[in-house]
């Protein structure tokens, strides 16, 4: 009816890749191009004459830095971008602790389900998700986690662009990740000198499907089975009150190359070989003391165990728990305030008999190096810590002190 408002256009706005194309007959040199369409499944696998040169060009714009895009004076127009420059402006640059403040108030880009994901309820209703966080540097333990447990996983990724499309790469060419639908992925994206670990961890947390969660580290390896385990427990268990945290006993190993215990009885033979130590029993014991590991040698039935400050434990909630608090950046009480505001709450923490996780070695993160030799570093996790203990005080009107 308009014939006026249709156009016919040259084809440098709609540049064809595919295998039997003639593409090049639309340009002539780089700055005739427009549009270019990936026509084919194979997408940039496709055979092209000038396809290394088109691929090499997408995959630059993928791997720049998507913060270049952003400008905090100018944010989107929703409640958490118009509420984190007011945070911001009431912050002193002349406070020591200015970056760990800021930190709080960064609004990650973050990219939810990175990857194609996929969950069938079960009917019994107690379904259990695993939720970790890592960087980089971890990507190796994605694979053996995979093999170790069946059930959802609910991964969050703390990476750069460039380090995102390797990370695509990656997952491209491992059969293990990619037979797994009931894994999601999401990728927030690097900002400032922190790991937002807690961030992470909440992003995680967030978008879980099932009644139950699994919080734990990525550098821990489950015993096999353990998905199976946890889901027949909870069963066995009905759990009514929901202020129950159950813990699932960690152990660590300083051999890179671990003969996996198949059993709680392989690994308690370990124990006393040498080969495998209670979870930093030489550097943070109270972080996992109340779990009582003497009693757990000979027990059979789940045990209570009563909280203690500094207690950090890996735990199986409920997923309406509430989120970890984000002050806690990098290294220093980002579990441990957890745990806190769940005893506060009133939970009671539960270890079961016939669980473990066992923690694989690697190098220190730059966090854990940067507190071991800054001294500003420990005096405002510290600081933090006070702050956080005197909010949880006023939120809960508990009256937590800390030792």
């Amino acid at each position: 009816q308009h014939p006026e408002i249709v156009y016919n256009i040259p084809c440098q706005w709609n540049v064809q890749l595919s295998d039997n194309t003639r593409s090049e007959l639309c340009y002539l040199e780089v700055m005739d191009l427009k549009a270019i369409h990936w026509n084919s499944p194979k997408k940039l696998k496709v055979k092209n004459k000038h396809v290394e040169f088109f691929r090499n060009l997408h995959l630059t714009f993928l791997e720049y830095d998507g913060n270049l895009l952003r400008n905090e004076l100018f944010g989107c127009n929703h409640s958490r971008s118009a509420n984190a420059p007011n945070a911001l402006t009431q912050l002193s640059e002349e406070d020591e602790c200015y970056e760990f403040r800021r930190a709080r108030h960064t609004n990650y880009r973050t990219h939810l389900f990175f990857l194609d994901y996929e969950y069938d309820p079960t009917s019994d209703g107690y379904d259990v998700t695993l939720v970790a966080t890592l960087s980089m540097d971890r990507l190796q333990m994605v694979e053996q986690l995979l093999t170790h447990w069946d059930g959802p996983v609910s991964l969050t990724l703390y990476m750069s662009d460039a380090e995102a499309q390797q990370f695509l790469s990656y997952t491209q060419s491992s059969e293990i990740i990619a037979s797994r639908k009931n894994v999601a992925y999401h990728v927030v994206y690097k900002e400032g000198n922190f790991f937002p670990v807690n961030f992470l961890r909440n992003v995680g947390l967030q978008h879980v499907n099932t009644p139950y969660v699994f919080l734990t580290d990525i550098d821990f390896l489950p015993m096999f089975g353990l998905y199976v385990y946890l889901r027949k427990t909870l069963q066995n268990l009905h759990p009514d009150d929901t202020k129950k945290a159950w813990i699932v006993p960690a152990f660590e190993t300083q051999r890179y190359r671990l003969s996996f215990p198949r059993s709680k009885a392989e690994l308690l033979n370990r124990l006393d070989m040498g080969e495998l130590f209670t979870f930093r029993y030489h550097v943070w014991t109270k972080g996992h003391a109340s779990t009582n590991f003497a009693k757990w040698r000979t027990a059979t039935t789940p045990y209570k165990v009563p909280w203690e400050q500094d207690f950090e434990p890996y735990i199986v909630v409920r997923k309406d728990i509430p989120e970890y608090d984000t002050r806690f950046v990098g290294f220093g009480w980002n579990k441990v305030s957890h745990i806190m505001e769940l005893h506060v709450m009133g939970f009671e923490f539960i270890v079961l008999p016939n669980s473990f996780i066992v923690h694989m070695p690697h190098a220190p993160s730059l966090d854990i190096a940067k507190f071991r030799t800054s001294p500003q570093y420990k005096r405002c996790v510290k600081i933090l810590k006070r702050e956080f203990v005197d909010d949880l005080n006023l939120k809960h009107n508990s009256n937590i002190s800390l030792q």
